[in-house]
């Protein structure tokens, strides 16, 4: 480990001279000599480290997404190109320039971090031996090497003998005590945040064998970690659970403001968003309305907890607009498939019976009120014609009337058929 470290004894002095300035305002208020002092000197080191390291973190989280999006088409080029592995690494650095994925991404914080976790490894090494390094003269190596947290000094080690435990004034107990609970705390983190990722904020309708490996990822950290803790100083593992948490905690931020399309951090999200509308009338900061507008633009695409979304958002009267604002609809149309229109219902059928009636009472209606003498009198001569035509006339009427409401013929009365046809 200490050749590993000194590979990084470039940024030794960087390093060693920002923990010198946190020193300088933690001791005015804890004392020079406090393990408070030079424990929060390392916390804010990890904090600066950390902001610096925000827009590699943007990266990773992209870079993450778009790996588990191109999960499917990848398996397909490898059972494609299985025989052919230069053609296969072909495909592989073509679909990622396509779609602008840097597999690399996804470790680019951790690998940011290394030189400034074995730089802090080096200096408290050196602390411990007794030698100046970088920024810290014999004052400030005197004053750290009397700093305690928790009765176990800054640079000792669950491994260390207790002769040397001895010479830093300091007990085995204690010292064991301390570097045990802080590996148990380091280890539990890393395992939480990575948990939390696999079970709220990954897509669940894509099966790939990246989940498997991530899944085992969240059981092999924390044990790595543990294995490694027992050989890192006190310093250093004030340094990696400070990290650890504030990779938990920025995690959480992002699952609750920005999820993964498909995951149960998703429908959370939106139903947040649901109760934001519901009680304030409309979307309330940029994050939401980002959120909202896209899933308009998807159309078509969206996926089974979207368009839960803009049904919930259809049920209380709303419609969700391009630039990711609400607005009250009359008709409230329930977008479920990209936003079709509700089907028309057809009328119900009316019976023979009802339709001849409806058709007697409308020609009724059609015929003038006021009818001359004349008109009366052609109606009782046709009352008075011989009864021997009134069945004939009203077989003849039903029948027509049936043919005309079935194929539409013309209204009166039917030629009759020849007898030989009956």
């Amino acid at each position: 480990m200490d050749t590993i470290a000194s590979l990084f004894s470039f940024i030794t002095t960087p390093v060693s001279w920002v923990i010198v300035q946190f020193h300088k305002v933690y001791g005015a208020l804890f004392g020079d000599d406090s393990g408070w002092a030079w424990g929060l000197s390392i916390v804010s080191l990890v904090v600066l480290i950390r902001i610096c390291l925000i827009p590699l973190f943007v990266k990773q989280i992209k870079s993450t997404r778009n790996m588990q999006v191109l999960q499917p088409k990848m398996k397909a080029i490898q059972e494609r190109y299985k025989n052919d592995k230069q053609r296969q690494s072909e495909e592989m650095m073509k679909l990622y320039k396509e779609t602008g994925t840097n597999p690399l991404s996804s470790c680019l914080p951790i690998l940011a971090q290394s030189p400034f976790f074995f730089a802090l490894y080096h200096v408290l090494s050196s602390i411990a031996s007794g030698k100046k390094i970088g920024a810290i003269n014999q004052d400030l190596l005197d004053s750290a090497r009397q700093a305690h947290i928790f009765g176990a000094p800054l640079a000792a080690k669950f491994t260390d003998s207790v002769d040397k435990l001895n010479s830093l004034d300091a007990s085995l107990l204690d010292v064991r005590v301390v570097t045990a609970v802080m590996i148990v705390l380091m280890s539990a983190s890393q395992f939480f945040t990575q948990r939390q990722l696999m079970t709220k904020n990954v897509d669940l309708t894509v099966k790939t064998p990246y989940m498997q490996q991530q899944k085992m990822l969240m059981y092999i950290f924390p044990v790595i970690f543990a294995v490694m803790g027992v050989n890192f100083p006190v310093g250093v593992l004030v340094y990696w659970l400070t990290t650890n948490v504030w990779t938990m905690g920025q995690q959480m931020y992002v699952i609750n403001q920005n999820p993964t399309p498909g995951s149960k951090a998703q429908d959370a999200y939106l139903q947040r968003v649901l109760k934001t509308v519901d009680s304030r009338g409309q979307v309330r900061g940029r994050t939401q309305r980002r959120t909202v507008k896209a899933i308009v633009a998807k159309g078509p695409d969206r996926n089974d907890i979207e368009r839960k979304f803009i049904t919930g958002l259809s049920k209380k009267g709303l419609a969700a607009q391009e630039d990711g604002t609400v607005q009250k609809s009359e008709t409230a149309v329930i977008e479920a498939e990209g936003g079709a229109a509700p089907k028309r219902q057809q009328p119900k059928r009316q019976t023979k019976a009802k339709r001849q009636t409806a058709a007697t009472t409308g020609a009724a209606k059609d015929e003038p009120k006021d009818e001359p003498a004349a008109g009366a009198k052609t109606s009782l001569q046709k009352q008075d014609a011989p009864q021997d035509d009134k069945p004939m006339s009203a077989g003849k009427s039903a029948s027509g009337s049936s043919r005309q409401a079935k194929s539409g013929q013309r209204k009166g009365p039917q030629r009759p058929k020849h007898p030989s046809k009956k």
